[in-house]
């Protein structure tokens, strides 16, 4: 590559989509990844892209909203680009509801969902069916909204990578030179960084654990059961996250809070009891001091910017954040929210 526009630092979500979105619009693309691609959090199992209530409406709930509406047309680039696969469906989610006043709050919820989704999903309450794919449900009742959608992260991530190349882009395991613009979107160690840099604390990483059980319901709708998500891949697989943990021993580590979450999916779901566990995985995921993705300029370091602090969002969140951080370094553009700042 005899010259490079954009230097993405970090192979997670953030770092692989905004190369990608760089790359198609003509940039010259070098990413960087330390260690391995998908080494934290972005290589994990859950997928799940699930939007956020349909109230108290803010910029970040718009923000992700946008992401999740556009998600459909960029996976398809993504895997056009590079002829791989993303696992990526809008299957859509169910909830349980667990009495009347969850019932009332979600009918409320459906109206929200009316007046801000665009009309391209809904937010509704079902009564539930007795289908094996189905959470018990102590009203007889279900939320199903239709924007929800899921995605195979190494699918994701292997798909990122050969369309960035497929583009004329440079994809470096280990240590290159930084040339152009530079984006760190770096993890929970940047998150670190950044915070030794300014000199506060900008976020912190959160250990999640997940399991990978074998059971093909490839076209059924994830499903979210007490703060648990189960979501149906589409290589017949299903995956079952995550805990939230701010102490840990070992960050790759899982434990008995794994075995509880696999625990309880098998009790919410009867058909996965005698699925076998292919995989126990545990990573750490970034978390920005604000709960939003932190996207900005590095302050003190000129022609350097922050793509950071996913957390739980960011699969959904990627394709928004590859856009507008597209936008500020390639065109000088910017369109983040306020909220996102450092």
């Amino acid at each position: 590559m005899a010259r490079v526009d954009l230097t993405v630092r970090g192979g997670g979500v953030f770092g692989l989509t905004i190369a990608f979105e760089a790359a198609r619009r003509g940039a010259r693309v070098r990413l960087i990844e330390a260690l391995r691609l998908g080494a934290g959090a972005s290589g994990g199992l859950v997928g799940a892209l699930s939007p956020h209530v349909p109230e108290n409406w803010n910029p970040k709930k718009q923000f992700q909203l946008e992401s999740l509406l556009m998600a459909g047309d960029f996976w398809a680039a993504v895997s056009a680009a590079s002829g791989l696969p993303t696992g990526f469906a809008r299957v859509g989610r169910l909830q349980p509801l667990a009495d009347a006043r969850a019932v009332d709050l979600s009918h409320q919820r459906a109206g929200g969902a009316a007046q801000l989704w665009q009309g391209r999903a809904v937010w509704q309450v079902v009564a539930a069916t007795g289908t094996a794919w189905e959470p018990a449900s102590p009203t007889g009742l279900l939320v199903h909204d239709t924007l929800s959608a899921r995605l195979h992260p190494r699918m994701a991530g292997a798909a990122l990578t050969a369309a960035i190349r497929a583009l004329g882009g440079e994809v470096i395991t280990g240590d290159a030179p930084d040339e152009g613009a530079v984006v760190w979107a770096t993890g929970a160690a940047g998150l670190a960084a950044l915070s030794q840099s300014l000199g506060r604390k900008a976020g912190d990483g959160v250990k999640g654990q997940a399991a990978l059980l074998r059971h093909d319901a490839r076209d059924a709708p994830q499903l979210y059961i007490g703060s648990q998500h189960i979501v149906p891949h589409a290589d017949g697989t299903v995956a079952i996250g995550s805990t939230s943990e701010t102490t840990w021993t070992d960050p790759e580590t899982t434990d008995s809070q794994l075995d509880d979450l696999i625990g309880k999916a098998r009790a919410a779901l009867p058909c996965l009891r005698d699925a076998p566990v292919l995989e126990r995985w545990a990573g750490i995921r970034p978390r920005a001091a604000s709960k939003a993705p932190l996207l900005d300029a590095w302050p003190g370091r000129p022609g350097h910017f922050i793509a950071n602090g996913g957390f739980k969002t960011g699969f959904g969140m990627a394709p928004k954040v590859a856009q507008v951080m597209a936008d500020l370094v390639l065109e000088g553009r910017d369109g983040i929210p306020a909220g996102f700042r450092l």
